[in-house]
């Protein structure tokens, strides 16, 4: 069953089949969310050493900056886990749930195999520390406004809210070439689906513009996703690291 009450709720699945909740945590990871997944796990780690936790029923954290946490029903500390900075990820291994967090430096891995899953929760977390250090979205675009330069030298702005068939632009502009150049800012660290709403926006001022008119598109946020990342260079769209 799952539960989507309000926004910003969890998007939780009550005993999942194991390709349901692979589908869930792909999702939520390529989000960059906050997971829980509770549930009957062997866990393995390799790295400064080699450690092994037979089967019982554990509470998995997964956190969207690589941190990675295996509680049991005892202790305030986890019983296995990963700092941040590693990468997660999820796949099936003969029909069964892996989730499991990698570093290169130093090289570890860590690894939860699910035999049965009773919970799998994804949260879209901004906690109070983020949001006095990031601002908001208005803080984000007055700070461009008064410094153009921060998206890219010669970015001159000349509207916002520019209104389009698929929404309104945050900032239109044009790039030191006279490139039309659409800028979609976001407070916080985002996911495909800014991705998917800034080349939106590209392709609607495409179909506005003459034909062969050409528009670039760059994210502004503080941080994207690998796998946002990996959308923006497969759309022709660019990244630009900034923080209100």
């Amino acid at each position: 069953m799952t539960q989507t009450n309000e926004e910003n709720a969890p998007d939780t699945l009550q005993t999942p089949t194991h390709e349901a909740a692979l589908t869930r945590v792909e999702t939520a990871i390529g989000n960059g969310d906050l997971l829980t997944l509770f549930g009957r796990c062997t866990v393995e780690y390799d790295g400064r050493a080699e450690s092994y936790l037979g089967p019982g029923d554990r509470l998995v954290v997964l956190k969207p900056d690589g941190t990675t946490l295996v509680h049991t029903e005892e202790g305030q500390k986890p019983v296995n886990w990963q700092p941040p900075g590693g990468t997660v990820s999820a796949e099936l291994v003969d029909g069964r749930l892996r989730v499991g967090s990698r570093r290169d430096s130093p090289s570890e891995s860590l690894d939860v195999h699910f035999e049965e899953l009773r919970q799998v929760s994804s949260f879209d977390v901004t906690d109070a520390k983020e949001l006095s250090l990031a601002g908001t979205e208005e803080d984000l675009r007055q700070r461009i406004l008064d410094d153009p330069d921060l998206v890219e030298r010669g970015f001159t702005p000349l509207a916002t809210e520019r209104q389009t068939a698929a929404g309104a632009i945050d900032i239109y502009g044009k790039d030191a070439d006279g490139i039309t150049t659409v800028v979609e800012l976001k407070r916080k660290r985002v996911g495909p689906d800014a991705v998917g709403q800034l080349r939106r926006y590209v392709d609607a001022l495409h179909r506005d513009l003459h034909a062969g008119a050409e528009v670039r598109g760059v994210l502004v946020a503080p941080s994207v996703t690998e796998r946002a990342r990996s959308m923006l260079a497969e759309s022709g769209l660019e990244f630009v690291s900034l923080a209100p």
